[in-house]
């Protein structure tokens, strides 16, 4: 038996959950990576509030849901890319976002989770996560 990555789950039931117009959606196993990802997803706008809700094994997340996601996934295998690849013309942007200024990719830095934006603008680069517009 495959384990799922949690990462993975959460994001295809935050997908599917969007495709049914739904207002909110509670997922779970939660971790910190999960946490961080639904941080930058509400900076940019995405998805609403979220919290974590203590059950006493893994934890649950509940999230409010906007309406505002098209297509979200996790990137898989997780690439690690350098500053240069974010932003020369043939990079990781034009494989998994649909046009220019669309979208976001969610990297994990050395100063933390953040958006692909975020990461071009202080020139680092990490390793993709997740893709999301």
């Amino acid at each position: 038996m495959v384990a799922m990555d949690p990462l993975a789950n959460t994001l295809a039931t935050i997908y599917n959950a969007e495709l049914r117009a739904k207002k909110e959606v509670i997922t779970w196993p939660a971790s910190k990576l999960i946490l961080n990802v639904l941080k930058v997803l509400q900076r940019e706008g995405y998805i609403g509030e979220f919290e974590y809700i203590d059950d006493g094994r893994w934890g649950k997340i509940k999230i409010q849901l906007l309406g505002r996601i098209n297509k979200i996934g996790v990137i898989k295998p997780r690439f690690s890319v350098k500053y240069e690849d974010l932003v020369n013309p043939p990079s990781w942007l034009k494989k998994y976002l649909p046009a220019y200024n669309i979208g976001i990719l969610v990297i994990s830095t050395s100063q933390g989770v953040m958006s692909h934006r975020e990461a071009i603008e202080k020139r680092i680069g990490g390793v993709l996560l997740a893709y999301c517009y």
